[in-house]
């Protein structure tokens, strides 16, 4: 199974990581490959440098630039991993280096398989 594992912001335009905290981090990723897990990984710019696209029923998109208000569902970096269960994926994520108040959220990709006529969601158990 594939795994997207999502890091939230702990602040909006905070200091970025120092080198021992990056170095952490690399280290933890390179466990990660050699495990033949990690499959994508990169952190994202701060949302003053993004925008947000939203879509309601009958009306035109509506834009918005950053940065966004609620930096609790900001998301600072992701990676994709393979693992045999969301079990296994939460225990790797457990010793990640992390110690500063940030969330990491792991969610299941959807596998589509094609059935013949259509697409369904794989199990995803």
């Amino acid at each position: 199974m594939r795994f997207m594992v999502l890091l939230k912001a702990v602040k909006e335009g905070g200091k970025p990581p120092t080198k021992e905290e990056f170095a952490a981090m690399d280290k933890f990723n390179d466990e990660l490959l050699k495990a033949g897990a990690l499959l994508a990984a990169d952190g994202l710019a701060p949302s003053a440098r993004g925008a947000r696209v939203e879509f309601e029923p009958g009306k035109k998109p509506t834009v918005t630039d950053g940065p966004f208000a609620k930096s609790k569902e900001l998301v600072a970096g992701y990676s994709i991993w393979q693992m045999k269960s969301l079990e296994e994926a939460v225990e790797w994520a457990k010793r990640a280096p992390f110690r500063n108040g940030e969330v990491v959220e792991i969610r299941p990709l959807a596998e589509w398989v094609e059935n013949g006529t259509s697409f369904e969601y794989t199990d995803l158990k």
